[in-house]
């Protein structure tokens, strides 16, 4: 399980993130882009592409591997909470029951949901680590903000489902006719320098689609060939705790969860911003100092809660998710 720890400059509280801290020890639910589409009240990010592919310029590179999160814990990555395209409270007051808890809660009692996603790793051309850990990152981003998951569209119930129990993602790989036969399945792909993701909608946690859950989990080992560039400065940077050791898919997930935290603690004409420029953002392992002035100057941080490949503790830290104000679209529908 996953739990995601937001965390304010002034007010700081150690329950159970995704959750922001309004006054002291209140959990505040963060908005996950319920938005309906074509909701006149708000604005909504318009189509990617309309379609499956979103491609992702060549210079946004990243890094990564190919392992399980959580797929048969009781893992709770980023969640939150969706109440069928109506606005979700910004953090203002209010608690909410939340998804993060280790304790059993009523988010257990309904159907558990998970989202897929899958690397795409043939053997003799892996894509880098960094470049799959920034392209998964990006794919929970397109999936949070296409139409199809938001308002009446048809992958929007099993979005709901999916963020009102406790909030999972998988990662799996795949290669050659595998990945054709996932490229197949109804999806979005999220194309990066070198690295290929295909995300899909949330499904049941013991319900995988036969050409998904018959892909592996662990095992793969992505390198970065070179050492990736400086984080850009423009772009919000999910940095990587220094202190843990993640698998491939561990780390994509961490990634994901960093990206869907980020999302929620923005306004919508910034999702629009982000959504226009085409998701950039940097992913980045932090220096123990850097790392230590990340996770007690306020930001986001994400903290795992130890069920799965690494014991409890922070894991990504968000900086600078509130620059996509200023950047420009990039051009594409």
């Amino acid at each position: 399980m996953c739990r995601i720890r937001l965390l304010r400059t002034v007010h700081i509280i150690h329950t159970t993130p995704a959750w922001a801290c309004a006054p002291v020890t209140r959990p505040i639910l963060l908005s996950a882009a319920s938005t309906a589409k074509r909701t006149p009240a708000r604005a909504v990010p318009p189509p990617l592409d309309g379609a499956r592919e979103h491609a992702i310029p060549a210079w946004q590179t990243g890094a990564v591997t190919s392992e399980n999160t959580s797929e048969n814990t009781g893992a709770a990555p980023v969640g939150g909470e969706d109440t069928g395209g109506r606005a979700l409270p910004e953090p203002a007051g209010g608690a909410q029951e939340s998804p993060f808890r280790s304790a059993r809660s009523p988010r257990d009692e309904p159907p558990q949901f998970v989202l897929p996603l899958v690397v795409h790793i043939e053997r003799a051309s892996p894509p880098s680590r960094t470049d799959a850990l920034e392209t998964a990152a990006r794919a929970v981003l397109v999936m949070l903000s296409d139409p199809r998951a938001q308002g009446d569209g048809p992958w929007a119930q099993a979005v709901r489902d999916w963020q009102d129990g406790r909030i999972r993602k998988v990662v799996r790989r795949a290669r050659g006719a595998e990945w054709r036969r996932a490229q197949a399945l109804d999806g979005i792909t999220v194309t990066g320098a070198s690295a290929e993701v295909q995300v899909f909608p949330p499904v049941p946690l013991d319900g995988w689609p036969k050409d998904l859950a018959r892909l592996q989990v662990s095992g793969t080992v992505l390198d970065d060939p070179q050492p990736p560039p400086d984080a850009d400065p423009d772009t919000p940077t999910l940095w990587i705790s220094p202190h843990v050791d993640m698998t491939a898919g561990k780390a994509m997930a961490q990634a994901g969860h960093g990206a869907q935290l980020a999302w929620w603690d923005l306004s919508e004409t910034e999702r629009t911003a982000w959504h226009a420029a085409g998701f950039p953002l940097s992913v980045r392992t932090a220096d123990p100092a850097r790392w230590h002035r990340l996770t007690t100057s306020g930001l986001p941080v994400v903290r795992d809660a130890g069920f799965t490949e690494i014991a409890p503790g922070d894991t990504v830290a968000v900086e600078g998710h509130h620059r996509v104000a200023d950047l420009k679209a990039t051009g594409r529908p």
